[in-house]
């Protein structure tokens, strides 16, 4: 309609006109109470998944990862024999493959 105007608030450019509070950039700010060594806590705390050496009936597979999981060793045979056995020899393969894969503890 030609005769019909409208009032449009103007809009302020500036970037710190909003009513939300500017907020600390998690990446930028530095508070005292955090420490910056995430990496050698982390390293800490990851368990590495490495064939046994000590404890093994065959290439030590099932002994690293009873180790890694914090199980009995044979646990985890009487576990990889029934996939096995009941899998049609994908728990053959499994062990096969970890046997290739993994490296063996030092």
């Amino acid at each position: 309609m030609p005769g019909v105007t409208r009032d449009i608030p103007e809009v302020d450019p500036s970037p710190n006109s909003g009513s939300i509070p500017d907020a600390a950039d998690p990446l930028t700010s530095d508070s005292g109470d955090m420490s910056n060594d995430i990496f050698d806590q982390t390293r800490e705390t990851v368990r590495k998944f490495r064939r046994s050496r000590t404890d093994r009936m065959v290439a030590g597979v099932c002994g690293g990862l009873a180790r890694s999981l914090g199980v009995d060793a044979p646990l985890v045979r009487v576990i990889l024999v029934a996939a096995t056995l009941l899998g049609f020899g994908t728990g053959a393969l499994i062990y096969l493959a970890c046997w290739i894969l993994m490296p063996e503890e030092a």
